[in-house]
């Protein structure tokens, strides 16, 4: 083995161990703290990397959490595959609320790490998360659940349009001033959410 790759599979370890060590030591203070307490200069300090370290991997406090939370995020999908691979035979309504329900859970569990993400976001992104593969995921699974819903109720909505409106409803500023300014449960929202698109 050659000294070059000794040197490139040592650097490579050591930025794998240094990427564990800020995510465990930002979980730990995002769980002690809460996201907006904690700055990522005080990241960095914990976890024992000089914040140029940290910026180069992460530019900004919403991609760290983007990392925590993706893991989970494409668990979350592979869910609702299987859960839409094994209920064909239900209606499609009732398979979409299924999913905006499973949605809703999963974003209340994660609900300090999903502000991180959405706080650095630009007010004009169509997105609530910085991922386009899985933003188009859960947009795909909405479209194709609308599309069969027409064809079961000989109806002609556009599916992307509602699609889009469903995404924006469960992201961002939405979502979150349904829950802190309406003071709406998540139990409130789904119901509402599911009279609005179903």
């Amino acid at each position: 083995m050659s000294s070059n790759t000794s040197s490139s599979s040592s650097e490579r370890r050591d930025a794998a161990e240094n990427r564990q060590r800020i995510l465990e030591t930002a979980q730990k203070l995002f769980d002690r703290y809460g996201v907006e307490q904690v700055s990522m200069n005080q990241i960095a300090r914990e976890a024992g990397v000089g914040p140029g370290t940290l910026y180069r991997r992460y530019r900004n406090k919403s991609e760290l959490c983007f990392d925590l939370i993706k893991d989970n995020f494409i668990a979350f999908l592979k869910d609702v595959a299987y859960y839409l691979d094994q209920n064909q035979a239900i209606p499609p309504n009732q398979r979409l609320r299924e999913i905006i329900r499973l949605f809703i859970d999963f974003r209340e569990r994660k609900l300090q790490l999903f502000a991180g993400v959405e706080e650095s976001l630009p007010t004009h992104s169509h997105n609530f998360l910085p991922s386009d593969n899985l933003f188009n995921e859960l947009h795909q699974h909405f479209i194709d659940l609308f599309n069969e819903n027409n064809k079961a109720e000989h109806t002609h909505f556009n599916s992307v349009f509602k699609a889009d409106m469903l995404i924006n409803a469960l992201g961002g500023e939405a979502y979150s001033f349904q829950r802190e300014v309406r003071s709406y449960s998540p139990d409130d929202i789904l119901e509402q959410i599911c009279k609005t698109f179903l």
